[in-house]
């Protein structure tokens, strides 16, 4: 699948970000573009100056900052709660400890951080410790279901994460490209099924294509 993908959207780029930034930004990016977590991600940095600085000002103070984000009360109590567990118990703002775990561990110690859950602990796994997980945003979502992976509303992630190949090279692939799949093609309203390079992988696609033709 990936590499149909490859083939047709060209390879995907792939981010660089420390761990903390990372874990910050996937907090802010829930329920908004790429676009207004990025800006709300710059102004949260030009009103405090540093992650450090954020932990220790009030969900308010943060919030305001973050305000162009959305969800910014719920957001705002997620990166402080989870600036200050890191400061707690590792003396300084890094989670490089997690680089020495299994996969289940690591997964295991972001998500007992309150508002951190499978997506956001996967992305810090994959894309900061190269650890083999498939993190499912709302775009990944659509496509999976339409391809007949995903049934139900329940949190798919562990279905899905067994049904992946341990390679997390892949993965990071795979989730780059199904994201711009989401993006581009499997729209949510109005899917251009006839130029998806995996049409005559998806249950929906022939669906809607025999529909069309009858």
């Amino acid at each position: 699948m990936a590499d149909r993908l490859s083939s047709h959207f060209g390879p995907a780029s792939e981010p660089d970000r420390d761990p903390v930034e990372e874990l910050v930004l996937t907090i802010l990016s829930q329920n908004t573009t790429d676009a207004n977590r990025d800006r709300a991600y710059a102004s949260l940095l030009s009103a405090f100056g540093s992650l450090e600085a954020v932990a220790g000002a009030s969900e308010e103070a943060i919030a305001e900052a973050i305000r162009i984000g959305g969800l910014q009360a719920q957001k705002s109590r997620s990166i402080r709660g989870a600036l200050r567990r890191i400061l707690a118990e590792r003396g300084v703002l890094s989670i490089e400890h997690l680089r020495g775990l299994t996969m289940d561990e690591a997964m295991a110690w972001l998500t007992s951080i309150p508002g951190v859950g499978s997506k956001t602990a996967g992305i810090v796994c994959l894309f900061c410790f190269d650890l083999p997980y498939l993190p499912i945003d709302t775009h990944i979502r659509r496509v999976l279901t339409r391809l007949g992976w995903i049934e139900g509303k329940g949190d798919p992630h562990a279905r899905v994460n067994a049904m992946v190949p341990k390679d997390s090279r892949l993965l990071v692939e795979l989730h780059l490209q199904l994201i711009r799949l989401g993006r581009t093609i499997c729209s949510p309203k109005t899917p251009h099924c006839d130029g998806c390079p995996l049409r005559l992988r998806c249950k929906y696609g022939q669906a809607r294509t025999n529909k069309e033709i009858t």
